[in-house]
């Protein structure tokens, strides 16, 4: 019972952000834009503009292509989400209200991403922008290689 309650209170944080978000651009926050947002918080991994339509799909055809397209720029700007990454020429995001920031492993030819915590690099991150007078806001690490599963067949050759 209690991680319900905790659950539905960071469920109020996001949209309450969010509403406050619009409000500062004189917008609200419609039934479309309430369904997105419920639905990329209902989303445990990264989501094109595609699959996020799709989804919404299944569940209410109140959505359309251009609200959403319309509305990703709006969370990211809220601060909910962020363009992750680019695949396949399609742009990939994923929610970051209440998440850490984290290092992508990207393969580059089956596309799976693998994330792990930027704990150990961080620091080291921070001490280089430092030596070079900077003053670091914002980082997104994306790294690409080929996952183990793409290797097996390199390793079995060798």
């Amino acid at each position: 019972m209690r991680l319900i309650l905790i659950k539905d209170k960071a469920m109020q944080d996001h949209e309450t952000l969010f509403t406050q978000y619009l409000a500062t651009r004189g917008l609200r926050l419609t039934k479309p834009r309430r369904l997105i947002l419920d639905t990329v918080f209902g989303m445990h991994e990264h989501f094109s503009a595609d699959q996020l339509y799709d989804k919404l799909r299944i569940h209410s055809a109140d959505v359309s292509r251009a609200t959403i397209y319309r509305t990703l720029p709006l969370m990211m700007e809220a601060g909910l989400i962020q363009h992750s990454l680019r695949f396949a020429a399609r742009d990939v995001y994923e929610h970051i209200f209440g998440h850490p920031k984290h290092l992508h492993w990207i393969c580059r030819k089956c596309g799976s991403v693998t994330e792990t915590s930027l704990s150990t690099i961080l620091p080291r991150i921070e001490e280089a922008a430092k030596e070079q007078h900077f003053k670091l806001e914002d980082y997104n690490l994306n790294l690409q290689g080929l996952c183990w599963k793409c290797r097996q067949p390199e390793n079995e050759s060798q």
